[in-house]
């Protein structure tokens, strides 16, 4: 099975969240983790940002088959899960269902109103364009949602097989030259770099958040990051250092409490009276989890 959409994982698009396997009313993704959520059935690949999704990311098809029933008209507009009656029966927004043989099915959700290449009866190859990365439906960032049944069941393409209460077993769907790229990441660095001013997490999705990095004459030198899949008991911290290695700016987040979909985490300085001084500034996020690093970046900044 090929990837089903336009991206390289890790780098211009992430899994946010995996297909939920406890049949319970709690949620565990295939390796016992908490990437997921109560009765999701599908991966979802999110994009970046808001920028990344206006640029452009077609939604592929994963095999090859023949399309069995699409949808077009919902509109593109964030829908947070605290309102899902304005999408009621339309939850997958635009989107795509292929029939492949021998009983399996694809779905492609959130897709672009406008975007569909794709009509029923049609045949599709595997990797053929279907239409563009969307947000329609009931999604609150830029992603595709994919999911995969046999014979009308749901089936995790990580964990297909798998033992019930396994963790890891079961077997990979993905084409083997894929395995590498969407090998499990407990968290993830969704978004990081230097802006000159205030960030927020609006100015991060929409993608304007580092898009014009500090300059010798900024009024103040800031760094980012936005990372998902926290867990409760993680402590951050991001510190940045002149080029001297002096520490002017740190931000010790609390321990977290809970379990965190995305987390925006920022520290900076304003311009000194002398100036800035010339060289490469750098910035270090570290997570750590019972006293061990479990996630870090570095960045740098030369002025």
């Amino acid at each position: 099975m090929g990837l089903p959409i336009a991206c390289e994982p890790g780098r211009t698009c992430y899994i946010q969240n995996y297909t939920d396997v406890d049949p319970s009313g709690s949620a565990r993704d295939y390796k016992c983790g908490t990437l997921t959520y109560d009765r999701h059935n599908g991966t979802d690949f999110r994009l970046p940002s808001l920028a990344s999704q206006k640029a452009g990311v077609e939604v592929l098809a994963s095999a090859s088959g023949r399309v069995l029933r699409t949808r077009d008209g919902a509109p593109d507009g964030a829908v947070g899960k605290s309102a899902p009656e304005a999408v009621r029966d339309v939850e997958c927004g635009n989107g795509v269902v292929i029939e492949h043989s021998e009983h399996w099915e694809t779905q492609y959700c959130h897709m672009a109103r406008g975007s569909l290449m794709v009509k029923p009866g049609e045949a599709v190859k595997v990797g053929q364009p279907l239409g563009r990365v969307g947000l329609s439906g009931l999604t609150e960032y830029p992603h595709l949602h994919f999911t995969v049944r046999h014979k009308g069941a749901v089936v995790d393409p990580f964990a297909y097989g798998a033992a019930s209460g396994s963790c890891g077993g079961g077997e990979l769907l993905w084409h083997p030259a894929l395995h590498a790229q969407l090998a499990y990441q407990e968290r993830t660095i969704l978004n990081a770099g230097f802006a000159n001013g205030p960030v927020t997490m609006e100015l991060v999705e929409d993608g304007s958040a580092g898009m014009e990095k500090p300059s010798a004459s900024a009024a103040a030198i800031v760094a980012f990051v936005r990372v998902i899949g926290l867990k409760a008991g993680d402590v951050q911290r991001l510190v940045v250092k002149d080029p001297t290695g002096k520490a002017i700016a740190e931000n010790r987040a609390a321990q977290l409490e809970s379990n965190k979909a995305q987390f925006m985490l920022f520290t900076g300085r304003k311009r000194p009276a002398t100036g800035w001084e010339r060289g490469t500034y750098k910035a270090t996020y570290i997570v750590e989890r019972d006293g061990r690093i479990v996630l870090e970046r570095e960045l740098e900044l030369t002025l």
